[in-house]
């Protein structure tokens, strides 16, 4: 299914929005009418990369990202309260939806950095700064920084490019508090993350998170440290110098880009079908970070 289609009926649903991954819907309440405070979150298994919904779809991404964000939510509890109210969901999407509180969404994107690589190695190169922070000189790719930076950059409407932010104009957007607070919040989770996952022999190099507003405070929102979200690297392969290997979706990126796709990223033309063989390497990249991070086995 492109985004382009209408999302798969739900009783008792209203669909409202489908991204490059997710599916939105509203609860019906009991006067008919679509309810305003609530959302149902449904994770497809679609992929992206480059601002185009790739084909085939990734077998269980969907249930991954779910399960994996719930379980990221719990350990992030005593940092920042999240959206999740139920995951006592419809069958139809079992185990890959959650039902969560309607948001206020901040207009930024909010990432944070441990290591130096992917588009701010590419900022750095060019001058020296990412998202206007001044870097030392000499890091290289992966360089690790001494703690987590704030490189936040523009919610660009889907199709286009987001682009990278100083802390400046995001304190324009949505004024200094909010700034202050974001930018606290974002780097502690990918701190929290990092300590969490080291235990498990994994490096979470850099994150996206998304928060909305309640009452003037920050709710953390939609995914968190998932491999869509996120870049994670095994620890005892980490080596400045080079593009490290990966357990998200940096692979299929890397695939697109490789002479054995043909792409060229430049022709504004879509990408080719994934092969079988880098989907189902994909599939697995991503039930293996799950199950390293949780220690669980991964269930569908």
């Amino acid at each position: 299914m492109s985004i382009a289609d209408p999302a798969p009926g739900l009783p008792g649903f209203v669909h409202l929005y489908s991204g490059k991954v997710r599916d939105l819907y509203a609860p019906i309440g009991d006067d008919g009418r679509a309810r305003e405070d609530q959302l149902l979150l449904v994770a497809s298994d679609r992929i992206s990369a480059f601002d185009f919904v790739l084909e085939p779809a990734i077998p269980d991404k969907g249930a991954v990202l779910t399960q994996l964000s719930l379980w990221w939510f719990e350990q992030l509890a005593s940092i920042v309260p999240n959206h999740v109210l139920s995951t006592d969901v419809p069958a139809e999407v079992a185990g890959r939806a959650v039902l969560v509180r309607r948001l206020e969404m901040l207009p930024v994107e909010c990432v944070a950095r441990a290591y130096l690589t992917g588009g701010g190695l590419r900022e750095y190169a060019a001058d020296g700064h990412v998202s206007g922070i001044r870097l030392p000189e000499g890091l290289v790719d992966g360089s690790r920084f001494d703690q987590p930076i704030f490189t936040p950059s523009t919610k660009a409407p889907q199709g286009e490019h987001d682009e990278p932010m100083s802390y400046a104009a995001v304190e324009a957007a949505i004024g200094s508090g909010l700034a202050a607070r974001a930018r606290e919040l974002t780097t502690a989770i990918l701190a929290r993350g990092n300590e969490i996952a080291a235990e498990r022999g994994i490096l979470i190099a850099d994150t996206k998170v998304e928060f909305g507003v309640v009452d003037g405070e920050l709710v953390l929102a939609d995914e968190v440290l998932t491999p869509d979200s996120s870049r994670f690297w095994p620890a005892d392969q980490w080596e400045p110098g080079h593009t490290q290997p990966s357990f998200d979706k940096e692979f299929v990126r890397e695939w697109l880009l490789s002479p054995e796709s043909g792409w060229d990223k430049a022709s504004g033309e879509a990408p080719p079908p994934l092969p079988e063989d880098v989907v189902e390497r994909t599939r697995a990249k991503y039930v293996e970070a799950y199950e390293r991070l949780t220690g669980t086995t991964f269930a569908r």
